[in-house]
């Protein structure tokens, strides 16, 4: 019982922290943002492919199979968003 205290009390001050730091970024910055975010959630597709990957029960490799799908979901849709953000950076006659 103690742990999962411990663990809501992190999830919800990283929650408070999360939204202030995003909510203070300038809108220049989000495209730099948004890779870093890209990066990290090719970490968590390493991740979840390691848990899916460790034959404990059906289970776990169920969980790690939706967040290997909802993880490569989050990357290939930040590196769209963010190839549609620099696109509309560049002048016209270069697209």
């Amino acid at each position: 019982m103690e742990t999962l205290v411990t663990a809501i009390t992190v999830f919800v001050l990283a929650t408070f922290v999360g939204f202030e730091i995003i909510h203070r970024v300038p809108p220049l910055l989000h495209t730099p943002l948004v890779s870093g975010t890209n990066a990290i959630s090719g970490i968590t597709v390493v991740g979840a492919i390691v848990t899916a990957g460790t034959g404990h029960d059906t289970i776990t490799a169920v969980l790690g199979f939706v967040a290997v799908a909802f993880a490569t979901i989050n990357v290939v849709g930040g590196y769209v968003v963010t190839h549609r953000m620099l696109k509309s950076f560049k002048k016209s006659r270069e697209r």
